[in-house]
């Protein structure tokens, strides 16, 4: 069955449709009201690169909007802890916010599919695609309603693969993962937990000190560029690459929905033109950096290493355990799974069957001896 775009992206098309088909009649009404300042708080330490794309994202409308809007970013636990930034944004405490969907586990399994969860096989850019036109914008709004969350969510930015974490020594199989004790976030807590971790759930800015002073062993967090900032090569020398945990997640900017819709029409188009943007603009902007930063960390003495297959493969199988069981337990949760799985299945085989094999081409050139 083919899903229409939600809601909110047929109106930004009906009205940009309408702006085009009028051009030749009348100029376009320009707000004149005076600057609307909103206030952020980001879910992310001021140095980390995530902060920064917040800051990007906020840097566009605020160019766009000419100063009629004006959005200002701060960095977590300016107002509120990391994980207490959907209230703050629901309560008006904040006016919005930058952060991942995975961060509101606890207030709906559901919530955690969108990035931590088994993915079918899409990659970021796909979910995303998903969520844009193939129903999962609308099945997010209906669960933030179903938890009285009364906030605009936008998505964007798909993240590269995130690694399957840092240990201070190299795992080579399953057994030495039993009662490790690992930070983790969303529903990758349970799979971790299937797979014999100890799992201790704790915000960005948190993991490096944690695992300084030994409350946790081992722990991921999400790419070269925040890892190497953050300072994980200072407590961990080892870090494992690749992982099915969080193999489809993106970032997530919230806006109190009752200062969303007291925006003119023409603003609320900028922002969602700005999401898009800086969708873009982030993926390009972290090739660049996250590569930088790997090539610094490997001659800094971390050792990388490919998470072995067997352990990859263990986690689809744990994967098929935990979805199994929260689609049992809430049925919000099992209907989002049926509807990424049925896009999966089709973007996944078109995807599989056109895409050309771009490590062959990377090894033809530059792994040659």
């Amino acid at each position: 069955m083919t899903q229409k775009p939600s809601a909110r992206r047929r109106f930004i098309k009906t009205a940009a449709a309408t702006t085009a088909g009028g051009a030749a009649l009348a100029a376009p009404m320009i707000s004149t009201a005076q600057t609307t300042s909103l206030r952020f708080q980001s879910t992310w330490p001021a140095k980390d690169i995530f902060h920064e794309y917040a800051q990007d994202f906020a840097k566009k409308v605020n160019d766009m909007a000419g100063g009629r809007l004006k959005i200002e970013v701060l960095p977590a636990g300016s107002v509120v802890p990391a994980f207490q930034l959907l209230e703050a944004v629901n309560k008006g405490t904040l006016d919005g916010g930058h952060g991942v969907v995975a961060y509101h586990y606890g207030k709906n399994s559901a919530l955690a599919l969108w990035g931590s969860g088994p993915g079918f096989g899409m990659d970021p850019n796909m979910l995303l695609s998903w969520h844009n036109y193939g129903g999962g914008e609308d099945l997010l709004e209906e669960i933030y309603k179903s938890i009285s969350m009364e906030v605009v969510s936008f998505l964007y930015g798909p993240m590269p693969t995130q690694p399957y974490g840092w240990f201070k020594k190299p795992v080579a199989n399953l057994d030495q993962m039993k009662g490790v004790k690992f930070r983790t976030v969303g529903l990758a807590v349970d799979l971790y937990t299937e797979q014999g971790a100890a799992v201790n759930p704790l915000p960005g800015g948190e993991i490096v000190a944690a695992l300084d002073r030994g409350l946790i062993d081992a722990a991921e967090f999400n790419n070269a560029t925040s890892d190497r900032i953050l300072g994980f090569p200072d407590v961990a020398k080892n870090c494992m690459l690749q992982s099915f945990h969080q193999s489809t997640e993106q970032f997530e900017i919230l806006f109190n929905k009752a200062k969303y819709n007291a925006l003119p029409g023409e603003l609320k188009k900028i922002i969602d033109y700005a999401v898009q943007a800086s969708s873009a603009d982030m993926s390009w902007k972290a090739i660049d950096r996250n590569s930088k930063d790997y090539a610094e960390m490997k001659k800094a003495g971390v050792a990388f290493y490919k998470t072995p297959d067997a352990i990859l493969r263990n986690q689809l199988d744990s994967w098929d355990k935990v979805i199994a069981k929260k689609s049992a337990e809430n049925p919000l949760f099992k209907k989002v799974l049926d509807s990424q799985r049925a896009f999966a299945q089709r973007a996944g085989q078109w995807q599989n069957d056109y895409l050309v094999d771009f490590k062959m081409a990377w090894n033809h050139y530059f792994a040659r001896k």
